[in-house]
């Protein structure tokens, strides 16, 4: 069985129905069917600047976007940053919040409680009159203002001044996180004016904390010949069940030692050099740390070199000296620029005539796709093993969508380790790991994945109920099994979850169904394939041909144990209507962070059956026009709705142009929308649309063959946004959509564009994207 989101031993996390919303300077406007065009802020001119420059970290720290913009590799587990007291999520937000500390863990996107920031370190130029109870140790006391223009944020690189005139720099490896803090020359002690007095005694504290504030157990040393402070915490998830341990190992580079100690709500001391926390069950939790001072820096910078692991203080320690053995902040810092670029050196666009804004858009789009999941290999607690171990997926029912489409076509190597990985989490619709597999298998991924093993997994998924069902697989599947749906008055004695979302967890099963049968065709094991191509059509006994809404007839609806049907407004869970009562909580609705609206159409593997249901291709594009023309009733921000800008394809109506974090499922939409592509995540077909640049190139890392999409008549005014004709490799190409093969094995895919749609150009239904009803078997 596959589990769905991943962290630190036990799941973690829940997926953000909330959109990264701090917005470079262009903003999306949508035309008449729902499709965004960008409106351009800046001139229109081509640059010469390295790819890395483009990259906007900020993007989406404000405003609920709550994105992680610290310093991190590709994949990384070490991941540091400020971290604020206002929109905690990524650790650091673009708002009036103050500055608590600067941690070494994050996720990115999240939307649910916070998570990671473990162990916050915290530097003073010196306590008042030299006294160390005179210094600043809870958060509360030591939260400090930002001076904003100091911010600089870039791959791999954080930076922040705070009003007390200290300033944090970092940089990262993959296990290992690096601060250079440098302090005032005039001696102003912290956050007090200078007094003529008070020496120049830098003063560098670590925090038994999280963004949080869960910690239970923890304890925490300090060396009195060294001044190095280790310790370890056990932490709550941020959504889920159980916990998890972590550990970490800080050492200091710059300055001779002048003092250790502990300290205790606001009290510290030197005399003791441990201490141990427990769970008292009281909220807030005690404040407790370490602290180390120091004589004063002859160059006025102070480096700390925090090692992290979840084994132990040992490996942690191990872990920093092996990959930051000489302290070189400016040598770790080139090598992580270095990583990035060529992660993203794999595509390259023809950037003529396209706003900095929009490349902005566009690769910082790329870059946040790449931040997670986390490479934890060699960090799990649960199990030895030796195969990779990823972890913070934070969570597959957001990225599988368009993450791992996307790092499948960047980082095919990488997507194949996460594969391999894959173990255990949360669970938010169906099991749509099942999903996720399907597309990596039919996109030809081996790199040592065992398939049959993910084979029975997918199909353990599908056929035994977990004992914790909001954790692993699915529930109702007895239900599931016999009646063909998930009832609205389920009952489930075999496994223990929530009862809500009958119709989005029927709508999802079906799909994780059909990419069970995808698996299954290609693993040659046909009495499968039929079993699951059936079942997954039955999200049809959800559908209800008499309910109404907004002047349409025929919507998915509640449907009971006896058959009969019950109602639930259309239009609830959408921003017309009560939006809140639609999350993963016990008095949840029946559909999930979206309306019946939406769900009626999320049928991704057969449209052709839904068109004909929904009256037929006229009809079908008439109410798809209307969600979209309907103020409050599609919202971009969950991603469940991305299909709903591409399927217009299936009806003969191949769109235009479309037009930011859910652990980078925002980003990585947004960037592949930019491609001129959407994934149908789950099976082998991409949507094409024409790109938003000239030209854009993929090279794949396997083959080494270069994928070519080139627009003719290309205007960077976003006029002609329509194909009117297609070339494959020379050839005319009438479909709307290619396969994996195309990036595979290299090619140039050209479309001519113009300013209105074209009849003739994907129109005929032999040219149509599959679906399960049509072409299954050929």
């Amino acid at each position: 069985m596959i589990h769905q989101c991943y962290s630190q031993g036990e799941p973690l996390h829940v997926e953000s129905s909330e959109v990264a919303r701090g917005l470079p300077a262009s903003s999306p406007r949508p035309d008449s069917r729902g499709f965004f065009l960008f409106v351009a802020s800046t001139s229109l001119q081509q640059h010469a600047y390295p790819t890395i420059d483009y990259i906007d970290p900020l993007i989406g720290t404000a405003n609920g976007g709550h994105v992680f913009p610290g310093a991190s590799l590709p994949y990384g587990m070490a991941k540091s940053v400020a971290d604020g007291n206002k929109e905690i999520q990524g650790g650091y937000a673009s708002n009036d919040g103050q500055i608590t500390g600067f941690s070494h863990m994050h996720d990115s996107g999240t939307g649910g409680g916070a998570s990671l920031g473990n162990f916050p370190l915290f530097a003073q130029t010196g306590c008042v009159d030299d006294d160390i109870n005179r210094c600043y140790f809870p958060s509360t006391l030591r939260a400090s203002d930002k001076i904003n223009s100091s911010v600089v944020a870039k791959p791999g690189y954080f930076a922040i001044q705070l009003n007390t005139s200290v300033k944090a720099e970092m940089t990262v490896t993959n296990h290992t996180a690096l601060y250079r803090f440098s302090f005032p020359t005039d001696g102003t002690p912290t956050k007090l004016p200078a007094d003529g007095k008070t020496p120049y005694s830098p003063l560098i504290l670590a925090d038994l904390a999280d963004l949080s504030g869960s910690r239970t157990d923890a304890l925490i040393s300090v060396d009195a010949h060294t001044g190095r402070i280790s310790g370890n915490g056990t932490f709550r998830p941020s959504f889920g069940i159980g916990n998890y341990k972590s550990y970490f190992c800080a050492d200091f580079h710059g300055a001779k030692l002048r003092d250790t100690g502990i300290f205790i709500n606001n009290r510290a001391s030197n005399t003791r050099k441990s201490f141990r926390t427990y769970d008292d069950g009281q909220n807030p939790i005690l404040p407790a740390g370490a602290w180390a001072q120091f004589h004063p820096p002859a160059n006025n910078q102070i480096l700390v070199r925090v090692g992290l692991s979840f084994i132990s203080t040992d490996q942690a320690c191990h872990n920093a000296e092996k990959e930051i053995p000489n302290f070189n902040f400016e040598s770790v810092r080139s090598d992580a620029e270095d990583a990035w670029r060529k992660k993203l050196s794999v595509i390259k666009v023809d950037n003529t005539g396209v706003s900095d804004s929009l490349q902005r858009t566009f690769w910082s789009g790329i870059y946040r796709t790449l931040l997670s999941p986390q490479d934890y290999t060699g960090e799990n607690p649960l199990w030895k093993s030796n195969e990779p171990y990823f972890d913070s997926y934070y969570c597959i029912w957001d990225s599988f969508r368009s993450t791992h489409p996307l790092l499948t076509l960047v980082d095919p190597h990488a997507q194949a380790l996460m594969i391999r990985s894959l173990i255990d989490g949360f669970t938010q619709g169906g099991s749509n790991a099942d999903n996720l597999l399907a597309d990596s298998y039919l996109k030809g991924l081996k790199d040592g994945i065992d398939w049959d093993t993910g084979y029975k997994a997918v199909v353990s998924d599908a056929e035994e109920e977990g004992t914790i069902w909001t954790v692993e697989g699915r529930g109702g599947l007895q239900s599931w099994k016999t009646l063909g749906y998930i009832p609205t008055d389920d009952w489930d004695p075999n496994g223990y979850g929530l009862f809500t979302r009958s119709i989005s967890r029927t709508i999802e099963y079906s799909y994780n169904d059909f990419c069970i049968a995808e698996m299954a065709r290609g693993l040659g094991k046909h009495g499968d394939a039929e079993k699951y191509l059936k079942r997954s059509g039955n999200w049809k006994n959800m559908f209800d041909p008499h309910s109404r809404s907004n002047g349409f007839t025929g919507f998915l609806q509640p449907r009971y144990l006896n058959g009969t049907f019950g109602f639930q407004e259309p239009a609830i869970c959408t921003d017309l209507y009560n939006f809140e009562g639609c999350y993963l909580n016990p008095g949840g609705h029946e559909t999930y962070e979206a309306g019946s609206w939406l769900y009626t159409f999320y049928v991704p593997h057969d449209q052709a059956t839904l068109i004909t249901t929904l009256g037929g291709p006229d009809q079908f594009v008439r109410r798809l026009e209307y969600m979209h023309d309907t103020p409050g009733l599609f919202y971009i921000g969950d991603e469940q709705a991305y299909l709903l800008l591409f399927i217009f394809h299936y009806a003969g109506r191949p769109a235009g142009l479309p037009g930011n974090d859910d652990s980078g499922a925002m980003g990585s939409f947004t960037a592949l929308t930019m491609l001129g592509l959407y994934p149908m995540s789950g099976q082998d077909v991409y949507i094409i649309i024409p790109p938003f640049f000239p030209e854009v190139k993929f090279t794949d890392p396997r083959s080494g063959k270069t994928a070519t999409i080139r627009n003719i008549n290309f205007d960077a005014s976003y006029n002609n946004i329509y194909i009117q004709s297609a070339k494959l490799n020379g050839k005319p190409y009438n479909k709307g959509w290619v396969t994996h093969s195309f990036f595979l094995d290299g090619g140039v895919l050209e479309l001519t564009l113009g300013p209105k749609e074209n009849t003739k150009f994907g129109t005929a239904k032999a040219d149509f994207p599959p679906s399960a009803s049509t072409n299954f078997w050929s």
